[in-house]
């Protein structure tokens, strides 16, 4: 029987952190499970907060999930993942899409086991119910913008309500093609929108 190849994600908060206890407890699964470690990922002083493009080792290891490079990642906590709902659930999520299991240590979670498959099923119950979350945040800030008396066009059409939603799903971290799918309008609509508000010269 082939061992199961296994990557390790450590990541601490503050450079004053150690991931040295996270380290040993991983490895101390890995031995007993006779699985073989193939690399270690590790994120320094970065929050669990932040997204994919701002933790570098994330970054490489989801990159190298999609090359089948093995086939579980073992991380000591789910706030390792990440701490935002929204991270956490897409990070999740990807690795189902890629046939790529998750072990967490502290919460007992073991994707690759009959049992520990059901919390892919919750995951994606927890994306469907964020997105529904996000489409009626905007639904109401358009009912707000209509009471306030801005006419709104189309869908699709780009107005000043429209520019204001995409700024601040944006400023939440919803990612591009989640906010050009939810308004209906292009990835490069909502890049142009961005654009624009970044290069504007700030108010005296």
């Amino acid at each position: 029987m082939t061992a199961t190849r296994v990557a390790l994600y450590l990541r601490v908060s503050t450079s004053k952190q150690s991931t040295e206890n996270q380290l040993i407890d991983l490895r101390r699964v890995a031995e007993s499970r006779q699985w073989t470690i193939t690399k270690l990922y590790q994120d320094n002083g970065i929050s669990g907060s932040k997204g994919r493009d701002s933790r570098p080792a994330l970054n490489e290891l989801l990159k190298d999930a999609t090359r089948r490079k093995f086939d579980l990642i073992a991380v000591w906590a789910i706030d390792r993942l990440g701490r935002s709902l929204q991270h956490l659930v897409e990070t999740v999520n990807e690795l189902h899409a890629l046939d790529v299991d998750l072990y967490v240590h502290q919460q007992a979670l073991d994707t690759s086991t009959p049992a520990g498959k059901l919390a892919f099923s919750v995951f994606a119950a927890l994306a469907e119910y964020e997105r529904e979350l996000i489409r009626e945040r905007v639904r109401c800030g358009l009912d707000r913008a209509r009471q306030n008396g801005i006419k709104l066009g189309r869908p699709t059409n780009l107005n000043d309500s429209v520019r204001a939603t995409i700024l601040a799903m944006r400023s939440s971290d919803v990612p591009i093609r989640r906010i050009a799918a939810t308004l209906r309008v292009g990835t490069m609509t909502v890049y142009n929108v961005l654009g624009q508000a970044v290069s504007q010269p700030a108010l005296p």
